[in-house]
Order: structure tokens, then C-alpha cells, then sequence
């Protein structure tokens, strides 16, 4: 399946994560996302480097001024059961803006087309790195990185796109 790009209808599929009430909740991202500014950007793996000290706190840093230029939600989404996801998301307690979510299986992933093969690695088949501006489901940037680059999936990124 060809990646997600600019112009296209975000796929609706299951997402899961635990809420201000600390229930586990498991949505549609159709339900998130329409009639909203949802900005979903994906990382390979919950406490690794790259995602744990560039690509999250950078989104959590600059969450006040994406809201500022129209943003409703900052979701931060990973191929992770939604446990360590609440976890890793507990690690950020200046966090106010972004929510941790799973894709406990990959297979929102996989409707994206933005699947990264780590087997290799140990770390079974993730996400790749990305970045996405949805606007009532339809997605107007889509920064999605080779391998695991950190190049152009960034808060900046969005917010110099905003």
C-alpha cells in the first residue's frame, strides 16, 4: 500500500489509550479527527532515543503555539500496547497537550501505508517516523521520514507549515 500523502482522507481504523479518568479507551480516529485540526505524529518505538528526547518533547514544548495557530489535538502515536503507552507518556509530567496512543497490533499502521520493518532489530514490524497535519480528516502535510531520519517530522516542521 502506497504511504499516506497530502490530499488524502485519513483511513479510519481502531486506536487505543488510556484517558484523564485512567480508562482504557479504545476509538475510531474518524472519531478524533473530524471536524478538527489533529496533528498525528508517529514514532518507532516508545522509550527509544530519538523518540524519547527530540521527537515527543519537542511536541510538548511547542503544543501551546500549535494550539495557537488552530490545532485541536496532538496525538503521539505508536506501535505499542496502550499500557506503555501510558507509561512513556507519564515519563513527560510538563505534558499537557499530547496524548499517547496505540496501535497495539500495527494495523492502523498498516492502513497508513507508514509500516517500518525492524524485525532485524528485534522490535517486530512499527511505525515509521511522521509527522501528519489532518484538517476534518484530510490530510494537508505529511512529513514522513526514511529509515530512522529525524529530519522532517518535527514540531518545527508543522508549525513553519501552519
Amino acid at each position: 500500500m502506497a504511504p499516506i500523502a497530502v490530499g488524502d482522507v485519513v483511513p479510519d481504523g481502531s486506536i487505543s489509550f488510556f484517558d484523564e479518568n485512567d480508562q482504557l479507551q479504545t476509538v475510531s480516529v474518524h472519531s478524533l479527527a473530524a471536524g478538527k485540526k489533529v496533528i498525528l505524529f508517529g514514532v518507532p518505538g516508545a522509550f527509544t532515543p530519538t523518540c524519547s528526547m527530540q521527537h515527543v518533547p519537542g511536541f510538548i514544548e511547542k503544543a501551546e503555539e500549535l494550539k495557537s495557530k488552530g490545532v485541536d489535538e496532538i496525538i503521539c502515536f505508536s506501535v505499542n500496547d496502550p499500557f506503555v503507552m501510558k507509561a512513556w507518556g507519564k515519563t513527560y509530567p510538563e505534558n499537557k497537550h499530547v496524548k499517547f496512543v496505540a496501535d497495539g497490533s500495527g494495523e492502523y499502521t498498516k492502513l497508513l501505508g507508514l509500516e517500518l520493518d525492524l524485525k532485524d532489530k528485534g522490535l517486530g514490524v512499527r511505525s515509521r517516523r511522521f509527522a501528519l497535519l489532518i484538517d476534518n480528516l484530510k490530510v494537508t502535510v505529511a512529513n514522513v521520514e526514511s529509515g530512522g531520519e529525524f529530519t522532517v517530522s518535527s514540531a518545527d516542521d508543522i508549525l513553519k507549515a501552519l
